[in-house]
């Protein structure tokens, strides 16, 4: 007989694909709980029925009001509520983040148990680096606010990872192309699954490919490599700077100007002017 589970909130991460990759604990809790907080029921029915549970459940999602999350909060003080999403790890680009800051504040036992995550999972698959990484989610439907994202990570030296869906997969990779230029890339997608697929390639290579073929079915992670070493700029570039700048600006303020417009050592941009003035 299993042991009876503490009460609190349990998070539990779940298959994102092979229903094999439940942990025997994550099972456990998921068939001891006295209620399952759930994303979409129908879904976590097919895991319970794997598992040969029967526990009742509740939708909790994004929509869930304020009334309902009290409800659950006192609920916690008695009882276990585990907390799933529809796939891999609950609150990873999911609802949830707002039931478990306020389990904490009231002073609610929180356990959580790890498991899959499919950004995790792309990231081994990729052959990109792993000592730095950076998961920003899905990107912005629209265009514009789209773009405007992904110039606020082209300067982030790291790997990047997005979700994203089919139908919006070719404008996403274009737009990750027009930004980011021809790094190294992969998309990935149904990960665990029987056609798993990692399609690796520089940024403009995947646009093109993806912008030709239907729109792939699954769960899809695209993984974009960190930016490459910028290159020095030349002493050519830096004296073609200086003399526009030394136009209209002092010597010292004209090197100050050129170092951080073309990123050298203001020592150098310095050196470079006094050159130039002689």
């Amino acid at each position: 007989m299993e042991k009876a589970l503490s009460p609190g909130l349990h998070i539990v991460a779940t298959p994102i694909g092979n229903l094999g990759d439940l942990s025997p604990r994550a099972g456990a809790t998921l068939a001891n709980a006295d209620l399952i907080l759930a994303e979409d029921t129908r879904v976590t029915a097919k895991l319970l029925q794997h598992i040969g549970a029967k526990v009742p459940m509740r939708r909790y999602d994004d929509h869930s009001s304020d009334e309902e999350r009290e409800r659950i909060l006192t609920r916690l003080q008695n009882e276990a509520v585990a907390l799933v999403s529809d796939a891999g790890t609950p609150l990873i680009s999911d609802p949830g983040y707002k039931l478990v800051r306020a389990a904490r504040a009231a002073g609610a036992a929180v356990h959580t148990l790890p498991g899959p995550s499919a950004a995790i999972a792309a990231l081994t698959l990729a052959g990109l680096p792993t000592d730095r990484f950076l998961f920003a989610g899905f990107l912005p439907a629209k265009a514009k606010a789209r773009t405007d994202t992904i110039a606020e990570l082209k300067a982030i030296r790291a790997t990047l990872l997005f979700y994203e869906n089919g139908a919006r997969l070719a404008d996403s990779l274009s737009a990750l192309a027009s930004e980011l230029g021809a790094r190294e890339a992969a998309v990935v997608r149904e990960i665990s699954k029987l056609h798993e697929e990692c399609v690796s390639g520089s940024l403009p290579e995947l646009a093109e490919r993806y912008s030709t073929i239907p729109a792939p079915k699954g769960e899809i992670v695209i993984v974009v490599g960190p930016p490459g070493e910028a290159l020095e700029a030349s002493d050519e570039e830096v004296d073609a700077a200086l003399h526009e700048a030394l136009k209209s600006l002092s010597l010292s303020r004209a090197a100050a100007e050129v170092a951080q417009a073309l990123n050298v050592p203001r020592k150098r941009a310095y050196a470079r002017a006094l050159e130039l003035a002689k």
